[in-house]
């Protein structure tokens, strides 16, 4: 028992969880020293979804973001989520990389480096913690927390255990989806606190609303740390408020002793910089919902749902995903929702909805969890479930990563190639995201505006029926008329295509919106039923497009890059 310390997620997880993660380095920077003046145990300033959302989204440099920040805070020590050996990427890296993405991680600023598994599977965050550990940097080894039959105090203690035989200097709960009660915090840290000798650092989100008893419960039963957010980006699916867990915890054994004339000077900041990001926060991530007990949905995954059945043209599936949802889980061995699993799991409950048949269309993503790519599941995938999957292809056993050749060399040289590499970091960035890389590195990319575009009016973006659009293409204006080809529709940009569309047979449709990733026939080849035509990326996963009958592929409708939406016509089969 004594003074808890905080760690505030303002700089990576609030924003992260409430905007996307869309908050630019340019308003971070101003207020960057008095966040250093607070007294916190750490900032947490980058890792997560921020390196992706800097390049992808807000043309900025994730390194640059890095060594600015650890330029105007000295004092406290800058703190990175890393995905294990998936760094921050969505697939594992080889060995190399991930150890040239660790030691430059530290070498720009990374003092405390959290680790997590989705799968809490150790073998996927050993080469990360040792090399962390070898570039004198603190480690963190992460524990995501979830409620299965399989997921208990010993299971925890176990894991805990083994991040110490690591050298692991402290132990973080990570609570993804704000499901931890009172009652759970106390019983698993009082367990920790008799079981291992690190400190213990307690993140959760309010998803819920009981994170702040939650905490208290977890400061009675000796916890280290908390993670908060400042105010303005606290609450909903973000982090407790920094100022509201500081004036709770005051005159109490776990005070933390932090000034809150201070940090309501820094919430006053940020009510500001909120202002400017208000266009992006959606209602439902600031809701509280206790539904998430029931299906364990962390705040990233919630926002990504909503944005995933909206680009769907079917945002009143959302209730019907949820119910899904659990369900899948259930069948792929109860994994931990965050990261990439959160993604794997999310998607096939979208798809098993939208198809109207579950399983029908299955992503590559999910086939290579199910073989055992991602980490060994925390119980067994549901035999029928993976018969359907992987047909009679048999799962692996050893660690993934130990399949990977390196890839480093190889990525540095094709960068050098495409003369777009100036410095190290640039070609991690190549290595970890080599599609976007190119045009970022280039210069070629540019910043999202921060005021979406509108949307279209109710009921556009599900085109099922006849329709007529006024559609502007560089100044002139053109109505456009969309008729249903057997319950879909050919889109605008193929129209000039057909004279009449209705009558087209043979026609392979996109299934979902999505980019055309790759097309894996060309016009004049003989393929057969069931062949893989085209490969569609849809809410971050692959999805192979099949014939759906014999014969000659005729035309092709699109190219590589291109975005359809449901119903598209890809290519005709005669």
């Amino acid at each position: 028992m004594g003074r808890v310390r905080l760690t505030d997620t303002i700089l990576r997880d609030a924003h992260q969880s409430l905007i996307a993660t869309r908050m630019r380095t340019r308003d971070m920077l101003p207020i960057a020293e008095d966040l250093d003046s607070v007294g916190y145990f750490s900032l947490e300033v980058w890792g997560g979804a921020t390196f992706d959302a800097c390049i992808r989204f807000l043309n900025e440099n994730p390194w640059e973001r890095l060594r600015a920040l650890k330029k105007h805070i000295k004092d406290t020590p800058l703190q990175m989520l890393l995905r294990g050996q998936n760094l921050v990427g969505y697939r594992h890296y080889s060995d190399d990389v991930v150890i040239k993405f660790v030691e430059h991680a530290a070498k720009n600023g990374i003092d405390i480096f959290r680790v997590f598994d989705a799968l809490n599977d150790i073998r996927n965050m050993e080469v990360s913690i040792k090399t962390a550990k070898r570039m004198d940097a603190h480690v963190q080894g992460a524990i995501c927390f979830t409620l299965s039959p399989v997921h208990t105090i010993e299971s925890y203690l176990k894991l805990a255990e083994e991040l110490v035989a690591l050298e692991c200097d402290s132990i973080c709960i990570k609570d993804m989806a704000g499901l931890i009660t009172p009652h759970h915090a106390y019983e698993l840290i009082k367990a920790l606190k008799r079981d291992v000798d690190v400190p213990i650092h307690l993140h959760t989100h309010c998803t819920s609303g009981i994170a702040p008893m939650s905490y208290y419960a977890a400061c009675e039963a000796g916890v280290d740390i908390l993670d908060t957010a400042i105010s303005p980006f606290a609450w909903g699916t973000s982090q407790p408020p920094t100022e509201s867990i500081v004036a709770a915890l005051k005159d109490t054994p776990y005070d933390t002793g932090l000034d809150l004339e201070l940090l309501g000077k820094i919430a006053n900041y940020f009510k500001e910089v909120r202002e400017k990001y208000r266009a992006l926060i959606n209602p439902i991530s600031e809701r509280v919902d206790v539904n998430v007990l029931v299906y364990q949905i962390p705040g990233g995954m919630l926002s990504n749902l909503v944005s995933q059945l909206k680009e769907q043209g079917a945002l009143d599936r959302f209730e019907d995903v949820l119910r899904e949802i659990p369900i899948v889980r259930k069948e792929l061995g109860y994994p931990p929702l965050v990261t990439p699993t959160s993604q794997i799991v999310g998607t096939q409950a979208v798809l098993n909805v939208l198809m109207g048949e579950r399983y029908k269309v299955v992503p590559k993503e999910v086939k290579n969890y199910v073989l055992g790519y991602y980490g060994r599941t925390p119980a067994s995938v549901d035999p029928e479930i993976k018969k359907i999957v992987i047909g009679d292809d048999v799962p692996i056993t050893c660690r993934p990563a130990d399949l990977l050749e390196p890839e480093y060399e190889k990525a540095k040289r094709e960068a050098e190639e495409l003369g777009i590499v100036s410095e190290e970091e640039d070609m991690l960035i190549y290595a970890l995201y080599p599609q976007v890389a190119v045009d970022f590195l280039k210069g070629e990319l540019k910043e999202e505006p921060l005021e979406p575009p509108v949307e279209p009016s109710a009921g556009a973006p599900a085109v099922f029926l006849p329709t007529e659009y006024r559609v502007e293409v560089e100044g002139d204006t053109y109505i456009v008329k969309v008729e249903p080809i057997g319950g879909a529709v050919a889109s605008v940009e193929q129209m000039p295509k057909m004279s009449k569309p209705e009558n087209v047979e043979g026609g392979v449709l996109a299934s979902m919106q999505g980019t055309i990733l790759r097309i894996k026939v060309k016009e004049g080849e003989e393929v057969r039923e069931g062949d893989v035509v085209a490969v569609l990326e849809a809410m971050k996963m692959e999805n192979d497009v099949v014939a759906p009958k014999g014969g000659v592929v005729k035309e092709i409708l699109v190219k590589e890059g291109d975005t359809v939406s449901p119903g598209d016509i890809i290519m005709v089969i005669g």
